[in-house]
């Protein structure tokens, strides 16, 4: 069962994602409401898959994805985004995400991007 740590500024949306992909086997080990809290867990639990959402406070998903990549190299980052962000979400590829999600998104897209993983 692979473990993943959900990180999203809205909290009716990490309940989505946790109750999609606990259904579907996977274990939520972690929830973050930012990018500095979703770092410190990281390190902590060592998820094998992380969702970061781009647009959070504090810190944002990119800054996020930059520094657990700096600490592990191999990190499963899936990016959680509006429409609209395909900019970003192409830097975040780049920079290191294994995979991108775009908000709306129903149960079977995310298990299928999570399955590719």
């Amino acid at each position: 069962m692979k473990t993943v740590l959900i990180t999203d500024d809205a909290a009716f949306m990490r309940m989505a994602l946790k109750t999609m992909l606990e259904r579907n086997k996977f274990e939520i080990i972690g929830e973050a409401e930012n990018g500095k809290i979703a770092i410190e867990k990281y390190k902590i639990f060592k998820p094998d898959i992380v969702t970061l959402d781009i647009t959070m406070p504090v810190m944002d998903g990119i800054e996020a994805l930059k520094q657990i990549i700096a600490f592990d190299k191999n990190a499963k980052i899936m990016m959680i985004s509006a429409l609209g962000q395909q900019t970003i979400v192409r830097q975040a590829v780049i920079l290191g995400a294994v995979g991108f999600v775009v908000k709306p998104f129903n149960e079977e897209t995310i298990i299928k991007a999570f399955n590719k993983l």
